[in-house]
């Protein structure tokens, strides 16, 4: 829905070519906003360009990394709202390479964070994306996760999604003042979706392009899944909120969809949804002696803070959304 307040507002989003960042982007776009993106690669396929609305926002090439090109960005465009979403996002990935999973997530965070801090004049609005892998693992007795449970990360993503968010806590005292409200989220599915090693996009590939579907967990990780355009949603919501009323600084929300599945029962979902009750059952044969380490087995979130806050609360399940999202997914792949 078209909000005014958006309406030739200036908006930095870091990380904007990636599924989450395309998304937000979009929603801005046709709210009629001023958005700024930094990507790392121009030649990235993202929603955005698949959408054609790259050049309805300003995009610059460089590394979250990089001071330089960061404030130029801030400075020169008077940026006023910021959703910092750039990462490296994957587990397995972070769990082989640590320390570029670090230098990304961490370094990129608190370099964006002193950049505003040296450049915060109208800067009224700072969104850092976290993730409910930053709390780590915790018995399934005490899920869903809440607001208020220490962070106990183990494993290499987990810990640099910890690290941002601490840091950027600290950046909301006293000492520094930065308006900025932390979102913890369950996993995200919806179309933009490109990362192919996510099971969401994968599972959908395979069935569209009559693919066999090669499961890497024996099925039995408790998961929590949100829409994406229920997290652009709440993206929109907090980012305004927070700009009329910087005493929200420093709050967290957790948003899932409080309804946790298996990941076996999540492909049933997509599966049967489609039709496709045998290919699902070969599925779960392959699942079989199928085992996964350096991840956390059972996570779930709830929107209980959000809803006491703002009155939020999801609009769409999984059930509603896959006919949107096989849509999408049915446009892009058959290009």
């Amino acid at each position: 829905m078209k909000n005014n307040f958006w309406k030739n507002r200036k908006i930095f989003i870091t990380g904007i070519d990636g599924f989450v960042g395309s998304n937000l982007a979009k929603a801005l776009i046709q709210n009629g906003s001023k958005v700024y993106g930094l990507v790392k690669d121009k030649k990235k396929e993202s929603l955005l360009k698949y959408e054609k609305l790259i050049n309805k926002c300003k995009i610059y090439k460089g590394d979250i990394k990089d001071k330089k090109i960061l404030s130029n960005i801030i400075k020169k465009n008077k940026v006023e709202v910021c959703f910092h979403l750039a990462a490296q996002p994957e587990v397995g990935i972070a769990n082989k390479d640590p320390y570029n999973t670090w230098e990304t997530n961490i370094k990129g965070t608190y370099n964006l964070l002193e950049t505003i801090r040296d450049n915060k004049k109208h800067i009224k609005s700072i969104i850092i994306a976290s993730s409910d892998k930053a709390y780590g693992d915790y018995p399934k007795k005490d899920l869903p996760y809440r607001e208020d449970y220490h962070l106990k990360p183990r494993y290499p993503y987990d810990v640099s999604k910890a690290c941002a968010d601490m840091i950027s806590k600290a950046y909301t005292t006293e000492l520094f003042n930065l308006p900025i409200i932390i979102t913890r989220f369950s996993n995200i599915y919806g179309p933009g979706q490109l990362n192919f090693s996510t099971i969401f996009p994968d599972a959908i590939r395979c069935i569209i392009k009559n693919k066999k579907f090669i499961p890497r967990s024996d099925g039995k990780d408790f998961r929590d899944f949100i829409f994406i355009k229920d997290i652009v949603d709440v993206y929109l919501l907090l980012a305004r909120k927070l700009y009329f009323k910087p005493s929200l600084s420093g709050e967290v929300f957790n948003a899932g969809n409080n309804k946790p599945i298996t990941v076996k029962n999540l492909l049933q979902k997509i599966y049967f949804h489609q039709n496709k009750k045998t290919e699902y059952l070969e599925i779960v044969k392959l699942m079989k002696n199928k085992n996964t380490t350096g991840e956390i087995k059972f996570q779930s979130m709830n929107y209980r803070k959000l809803n006491k806050f703002f009155r939020w609360k999801p609009k769409y399940n999984i059930e509603k959304s896959l006919n949107i999202t096989f849509a999408w997914y049915r446009k892009y792949l058959n290009k």
